[in-house]
């Protein structure tokens, strides 16, 4: 068993071995075809889907509660897998991203294995995953083919979750959109396996299959009230950190959108433009970046065409498009987290149709309330059509607080009263559980 500092590195003779890699879960879709995507290089995984209060109860026990939520989540979702009696625990590995930035996400992979210290499971290797060479593991390497079709994933990604999360409210027939996604994720996956559906042509000829199928799904007319998610990453994607929020607001009769991953990938890439532009840098650095930048860019124009081929379809808008809205709004050197893009956003969002707004705000995550929460204010100056609630994400929060202020901010959205004597009990009775 190979050892560097003190922890234990996945080793070429693990994967050999054929040990288990459990990945946390955020983005359902996303993660499923870049498992799929793992999987076809013959990494032995499984996408973790346990939740619950048990997962809360785990990463309190192993994570200080003043940590950001997001991280108590993953790494309780984590160690309530290890104890859940399903995995040899000695032929299993952990994965976790690592970004390198000033977010505590990057810290992630130290509480992760400080918290394997601590349950007597140090012999268990964690691999990082990241892209500035912070740590290699022998037995996983992010090779350029496994790279391509990991990028292509979250390109196949967004496309199948802004389609589906506008075709669902609608369909006539239930269930059907959840097929074409699960149809969609068997096909491209089996496309990856052949090499095939990451270059420009055939992947700009299956986001328009992508997209003309879902449009030739039968919906109805009725128009339902539209709400945009955003927020600190995790809390913004996964049920599990948002107590099933998108699920919460299909019982409320609505429509949502929630920004892509590709978004976010390009504001990552575009911040190291910046931070060269702002600060001075390595030429080099900054040429690789531009390169990146340019091909991510590609990768989105190819996107959002697809989907602006149908009309009854909102098309994301592009990343230059949704960083311009900030400017003289909030500086570009602001970049912790989801930085100036959190605000970016939630203009976007406004702009496209989706002006009711829940920022899902993570406890100890400080970049997320200075540019969502302190950010809604001037937001709402400039769009007074902005009507935007932020909602506080931790372990001691309700899940009744949590959505009787979201059922608020629906009634101001469809011009309901919304009569104090009937919402303060509700808040009341949340409270006291």
């Amino acid at each position: 068993m190979s050892h560097t500092s003190g922890h234990t590195v996945y080793t070429k003779k693990m994967h050999e071995e054929g040990y288990t890699i459990l990945i946390p879960n955020m983005a359902e879709i996303h993660f499923e075809l870049v498992r799929n995507v793992f999987e076809l290089y013959g990494h032995k995984t499984v996408l973790l889907k346990n939740s619950g209060p048990n997962v809360v109860q785990e990463g309190l026990k192993y994570v200080h509660n003043d940590t950001c939520y997001p991280a108590l989540l993953v790494i309780g979702q984590m160690m309530d897998a290890l104890h859940s009696g399903k995995y040899d625990l000695h032929r299993t590995a952990l994965i976790i991203t690592q970004t390198g930035g000033g977010c505590r996400a990057s810290n992630y992979i130290h509480l992760l294995r400080k918290a394997l210290k601590k349950a007597g499971m140090e012999y268990i290797p964690v691999i990082s995953l990241n892209l500035s060479g912070l740590e290699h593991a022998s037995g996983f390497k992010l090779s350029i083919p496994l790279l391509r079709r990991a990028i292509a994933a979250l390109v196949y990604g967004d496309c199948l979750m802004h389609l589906a999360n506008q075709t669902r409210p609608y369909e006539l027939h239930a269930g059907e959109t959840d097929a074409l996604v699960k149809k969609w994720i068997q096909e491209l996956t089996a496309q990856f396996a052949r090499g095939r559906g990451m270059r420009t042509g055939p992947m700009r000829r299956n986001l328009e299959r992508i997209a003309d199928e879902f449009d030739a799904i039968e919906r109805s007319h009725e128009k339902k009230t539209r709400v945009g998610i955003v927020g600190e990453i995790y809390v913004k994607y996964a049920s599990l950190g948002n107590n099933d929020l998108e699920a919460f607001l299909r019982e409320q009769d609505c429509e949502y959108m929630v920004p892509g991953i590709m978004g976010f990938a390009l504001f990552k890439t575009d911040n190291r433009l910046e931070d060269i532009r702002l600060y001075g840098g390595n030429p080099l650095k900054y040429a690789v970046c531009t390169l990146l930048k340019g091909f991510l860019t590609r990768m989105e124009t190819i996107l959002i065409e697809a989907i602006r081929k149908h009309p009854s379809f909102v098309a994301p808008s592009s990343f230059e498009h949704t960083k311009s809205l900030v400017k003289n709004v909030i500086g570009y050197g602001s970049k912790m987290g989801e930085g100036w893009l959190l605000t970016a956003e939630m203009i976007e969002l406004t702009e496209n149709g989706y002006a009711n707004i829940v920022c899902t705000q993570p406890f100890g995550c400080l970049p997320n309330h200075i540019c969502g929460k302190g950010m809604i204010r001037r937001i709402r100056e400039l769009y007074p059509q902005a009507n935007i609630v932020p909602i506080d994400y931790d372990p001691s929060a309700t899940r009744v607080n949590q959505e009787n202020r979201i059922r608020l901010m629906l009634c101001v959205a469809r011009g309901e009263e919304a009569p104090a004597a009937h919402a303060e009990p509700a808040m009341a009775a949340g409270e006291a559980q």
